[in-house]
């Protein structure tokens, strides 16, 4: 037996010519410790936990929410693009996002649509003076290459506007080299980091310190941004939208919302 490092919601784990190999708990997926889990077989495992009582949750916390289901993968541990609960069924973007309305089990989903950039936002507890910004580049950048083993050239942008932290990922499928950890997986693994359910294996989650002093986060938004805009009915947005982008809001101790927000 062997320890996964990153991530800690698998079975089986064994040594295989030196490395640890495991399997994803709910899908029976193998894992290479090496590399960050995907989002897609991580919400998996995250579902079975709940179900089999490890972890109490209100007894429909996964019936309908568009924050966790129970999403089918490929044996990539890619999301597949149509995702159904039941006799209901939607389209999602690489992240699982949802990005269409809901309709019945004869929903055509032709492809699986590429999230091509990510923004993280995060507001920290009020301060006597503001952050250094340059300081806190370093460690967001810092942080997301070394623990989430992100290629710095998708991180486009650390931006500190007093009290907002903005981080941007983009990463379009044809930057994407064979090795490289997606960013859906990254703001999986940060977002969990932050709430203090981390996935990696004996990890509380993420400290942020700026210039040796601990910074508290009060609030986290990320948003998902699509190769191809989302197909969301008129009928359920307020008049006058123009574009829409599907918003995932993340209270640190509430569970996740997901809220369809209009990019005015």
């Amino acid at each position: 037996a062997c320890t996964c490092e990153k991530n800690k919601r698998v079975t089986n784990c064994r040594m295989d010519s030196g490395q640890c190999r495991c399997e994803a708990i709910g899908s029976g997926v193998p894992v290479d410790c090496n590399t960050l889990t995907t989002k897609c077989l991580l919400m998996k495992a995250e579902v079975m936990g709940s179900k089999s009582g490890r972890r109490e949750k209100p007894k429909d916390a996964f019936e309908d929410t568009d924050g966790l289901y129970d999403p089918e993968c490929e044996s990539s541990g890619a999301f597949k693009a149509k995702q159904c609960n039941g006799t209901t069924c939607w389209c999602v973007n690489t992240a699982g996002v949802r990005r269409t309305d809901k309709h019945d089990a004869d929903l055509k989903c032709n492809k699986l649509v590429r999230t091509t950039w990510i923004i993280i936002e995060m507001k920290h507890a009020e301060r006597n003076s503001p952050l250094n910004a340059e300081s806190l580049k370093k460690f967001f950048t810092d942080t997301i290459t070394s623990r989430y083993q992100l290629n710095g050239r998708y991180i486009t942008g650390v931006l500190y506007e007093n009290p907002y932290i903005t981080i941007d990922l983009k990463q379009n499928s044809s930057e994407k080299s064979f090795g490289d950890v997606d960013i859906a997986d990254v703001a999986y693994y940060f977002e969990k980091d932050v709430k203090g359910q981390s996935i990696f294996h004996n990890s509380a989650g993420l400290n942020v310190s700026i210039d040796n002093e601990p910074v508290k986060l009060e609030k986290t938004v990320v948003y998902y941004v699509d190769e191809i805009a989302p197909e969301f009915s008129m009928k359920s947005l307020t008049p006058g939208v123009i574009a829409v982008i599907v918003v995932v809001v993340i209270a640190i101790v509430a569970a996740i919302v997901v809220l369809v927000s209009s990019n005015k």
